[in-house]
């Protein structure tokens, strides 16, 4: 991943792990099936195919009488089934024994921290997605893995939504330090990392005062056009709403409706009817206050 396309990284995995099962070598084979399932969540992989491969390997499990990797599976399975549906109609019986998150002997404790912060970012609890980052990323930071990087993007994406809200010298480091940590990896693989930097700047951009908003939309843009390239469909989303969002505080409701409606096209194609319905919800408040206006400039008429 610090070099390979995550779509690459995760074919790849797939194979080390028939591989590794052929040869009876179980616990490598699950050992690479979870990094699988990890590089193709982040690739942007949709959700239903990700929740069927992992259920494939639930199942397989299950056959091999082997608990090897399970409760790491059923942590990411919770994550997959709570983005498409809330769990509605995913959810399953069988649930991760994560044990206590402040143990620091938890095998989990990385793994489920990390899940709590992947879940509140993309279901916008900005204020628990600080928290559980702040127990996360100091855990994962002398790792060096994808993991580490990731939980630096989102904590650095989540604390520009804070800081936007109320400015804070704590808030203003950990965006830094998640600009610093994306520039590192995007110069090992732009493919994987340029998107994010991008975003991270767009979102730093714009919530300074100055005569230089231009730049920010170009760097959404540029944001986008990077995710689309390299086939993360769930980030362009991502970029998409941001520059909905800014667009909003700007008053360019236009504009907002325009990447709105582009949001809500990449989240539907990823899978995610909880980030559908979210947009939509945005989408709705523009068309009626457009209603509402349209309304009054005919009575005034």
């Amino acid at each position: 991943w610090r070099f390979e396309p995550l779509q690459v990284c995760a074919d790849m995995l797939r194979r080390a792990f028939e591989t590794a099962l052929s040869l009876g070598q179980v616990g490598i084979a699950f050992y690479c099936s979870t990094h699988s399932i990890k590089s193709l969540f982040f690739s942007g992989a949709r959700l239903r195919s990700i929740l069927k491969e992992i259920d494939y390997y639930l199942h397989l499990l299950e056959t091999y009488k082997s608990e090897a990797s399970k409760n790491f599976l059923l942590i990411f399975r919770e994550t997959v089934s709570l983005l498409i549906d809330n769990g509605k109609t995913t959810s399953i019986k069988s649930a991760p024994c994560v044990g206590d998150l402040d143990d620091p002997g938890n095998k989990l404790r990385e793994s489920a921290l990390f899940h709590k912060v992947i879940q509140c970012l993309w279901v916008g609890h900005a204020q628990r997605c600080r928290y559980y980052s702040e127990k996360c990323v100091p855990i994962l930071a002398p790792l060096a893995q994808l993991t580490t990087f990731m939980s630096k993007f989102y904590h650095g994406l989540n604390s520009l939504d804070l800081v936007k809200k109320k400015n804070s010298v704590e808030g203003k480091e950990v965006v830094r330090v998640a600009i610093a940590a994306m520039k590192d990896a995007a110069a090992g693989s732009d493919w994987n990392f340029a998107n994010k930097l991008l975003l991270l700047e767009a979102e730093e951009q714009s919530r300074r005062q100055s005569n230089l908003k231009w730049r920010c939309i170009d760097m959404y843009n540029a944001s986008i056009e990077s995710a689309k390239r390299s086939g993360f469909i769930h980030e362009q989303g991502l970029a998409c709403e941001k520059a909905g969002f800014y667009f909003m505080r700007v008053k360019n409701k236009e504009k907002a409706f325009e990447y709105f409606q582009q949001a809500r096209e990449c989240y539907e194609s990823w899978g995610s009817v909880v980030k559908v319905d979210f947009i939509q919800r945005e989408l709705d408040v523009l068309n009626q206050n457009q209603v509402s206006l349209t309304s009054s400039s005919r009575s005034n008429f």
